[in-house]
């Protein structure tokens, strides 16, 4: 949780920090579920790893199926003319800010993107537009952008999100 709140408050990652951070990066562990949005959300999830540099943990991302918010899936769908089930959405990527320039970020893509199409699954994501150096990071290692759409997140917040396919 320290790694995410460091993130948190040099990018700004996550937008809108949560209540129970814990279960945000799990995307709520079916044994903490109080609801059943919660426990669809441990459904969903299929993997999650992190990564260390020195004996600390420096890096997370997360592999989940489709869930409702996520954008990319579906255009993929329309793009490929296949099924939504056939996404798999990379989440939760955060890297320390004194581990960065390490390769930590593209390693835990990596990792994401292989349990992705073991699976048989084509990994996509969904970013804010404003995370720049995220959106550097996906283009470097070859995905493609496939649109740039308004999300709102609230009755007051419209946000920008840039939706994201591997390559195939």
């Amino acid at each position: 949780m320290q790694v995410l709140a460091e993130v948190h408050r040099c990018d700004g990652y996550p937008v809108n920090w949560p209540d129970r951070p814990d279960e945000w990066l799990s995307q709520a562990s079916a044994a903490s579920a109080a609801s059943a949005a919660s426990a669809a959300s441990a459904a969903s999830a299929l993997g999650a790893w992190v990564a260390e540099l020195g004996g600390r943990v420096v890096g997370h991302v997360s592999l989940s199926r489709s869930g409702e918010g996520d954008l990319a899936p579906g255009l993929w769908s329309e793009r490929s003319g296949t099924s939504k089930d056939l996404t798999a959405v990379v989440g939760r990527l955060f890297v320390a800010p004194q581990a960065r320039g390490h390769g930590v970020g593209a390693l835990l893509i990596g990792r994401a993107v292989e349990e992705a199409r073991r699976r048989g699954m084509h990994p996509v994501l969904d970013v804010v537009a404003s995370d720049t150096a995220a959106a550097a990071l996906y283009e470097r290692l070859g995905w493609e952008l496939m649109a740039t759409v308004e999300q709102r997140w609230s009755p007051s917040q419209l946000v920008s999100i840039r939706c994201y396919a591997a390559a195939s």
